[in-house]
C-alpha cells in the first residue's frame, strides 16, 4: 500500500503524542531552549505539551496583547497555544489547528490539567488541516505556527488561509525550517526526511513569494542562527530532522510511502531511512537548512 504524505506527517506525528515526550525528560527541554523558549516558560505550561518538536518561539516574538485573539497552526501538545493564552489574558482566545487527533486529544488534556490544575478558559483546539483552517474569516488578529509549514505539501494554499483568517491589520509571527542548499536527491525524496522538517523546507524567496502572492506586506524573515544538530539528542523521536526508528519487518517499511527521488527513480522509505540516518551523522544540518522567524501583516 503506497501512502500519501499528509498520511506519513500524521502517522509520524501520531507517533511523537504518544511517545510520552515531556519537559521532563532533559533532552526535550534542551532542544526547546535551543530555540529560544527560557526555564520559566517551560516551568509555567504542562510539561507534556513540550514534544521537542519546536524550531523557534513565536509568542515570544508576535507581540501578544491583551484581548487579541491568536491561531497556532500545528499546535501539536499545545506549547504555544498555551503561552498565548497567558499573554493575551481572559480577555483574549488562544485557538490551536492541528490535523492529527492523538494531538488533539493531548492537548486538551493538557488544557484541563494546565493552569495550576485550574484549566485554562480562553484556550481551544480544533482538528483541522492548516490549508484548510476550520475557522471563519477575519477572526484572528495574530497567526503563528512552529515548524509546521514546511510539512504542508502546498504552501501557497496555507498562506492562502492564513490571509483569510486574519483580520484586516493582523499580522503573522512564524518559526520555521527554511532550505539553504539544495538537498542530496536520495534525501530529498524520502518521506522520512518530509516527516522530519528536511526535505519539505523551502528557500527563504519562496517564503517571501508565497506571503506576497497571498496578499501580504511588510514581509520580514530572519535566520535565527539556532543549532539545528540539537535534534539528534532527543532518542526516539519521530519528527522534526529525527528519523524515527527502522521498521522491525520489511512489510512494515514497504506500506510506509514512496516519494519520486530528483532523479526520476523512488526511494523505498525502509532505506531511505538509512540514507537520512547516514545523512545525519556525515553533515552538519545547519548547512542546508535554517531556523528562521517569518514576519509579515495583512493590509488594513
Amino acid at each position: 500500500m503506497v501512502k500519501n504524505i499528509t498520511e506519513i506527517v500524521k502517522e509520524s506525528y501520531s507517533a511523537s503524542a504518544r511517545g510520552g515526550f515531556s519537559s521532563d525528560n532533559p533532552d526535550v527541554r534542551r532542544v526547546a531552549e535551543a530555540f529560544g523558549y527560557s526555564e520559566e516558560e517551560l516551568r509555567s505550561i504542562p510539561a507534556e505539551s513540550n514534544l521537542a518538536l519546536s524550531c523557534g518561539n513565536p509568542t515570544a516574538t508576535a507581540n501578544l496583547q491583551a484581548g487579541e485573539t491568536v491561531v497556532d497552526l500545528g499546535s501539536g501538545g499545545g506549547l504555544d497555544v498555551f503561552l498565548a493564552a497567558s499573554k493575551v489574558g481572559p480577555t483574549g482566545r488562544a485557538i490551536g489547528v492541528d490535523m492529527t487527533p492523538e494531538m488533539i486529544a493531548l492537548a486538551r488534556r493538557n488544557a484541563a490539567s494546565g493552569n495550576g490544575g485550574k484549566g485554562y478558559a480562553n484556550v481551544e483546539f480544533h482538528l483541522g488541516a492548516i490549508d484548510a483552517l476550520p475557522l471563519p474569516d477575519a477572526c484572528a488578529d495574530v497567526v503563528i505556527s512552529n515548524c509546521v509549514i514546511n510539512l504542508a505539501p502546498d504552501k501557497n494554499k496555507v498562506f492562502a488561509e492564513m490571509f483569510r483568517v486574519l483580520k484586516p491589520g493582523g499580522r503573522v509571527a512564524v518559526s520555521d525550517i527554511a532550505l539553504k542548499a539544495t538537498l542530496p536527491a536520495e534525501i530529498e525524496g524520502d518521506v522520512t526526511a518530509y516527516a522530519g522538517c528536511i526535505a519539505g523546507a523551502i528557500t527563504l524567496d519562496a517564503f517571501r513569494s508565497g506571503l506576497s502572492a497571498a496578499g501580504f506586506s511588510g514581509i520580514t524573515l530572519v535566520d535565527s542562527q539556532a543549532d539545528l544538530n540539537v535534534y539528534a539528542t532527543v532518542d526516539g523521536q519521530s519528527a522534526c530532522c529525527s528519523p524515527p526508528p527502522a521498521p522491525a519487518h520489511p512489510a512494515d517499511a514497504r506500506s510506509l510511502s514512496i516519494l519520486p527521488a530528483k532523479s526520476g527513480g523512488c526511494t523505498p522509505a525502509g532505506s531511505a531511512h538509512s540514507a537520512l540516518s547516514e545523512f545525519i551523522r556525515a553533515r552538519d544540518l545547519n548547512d542546508y537548512l535554517a531556523s528562521v522567524k517569518v514576519f509579515a501583516l495583512k493590509p488594513s
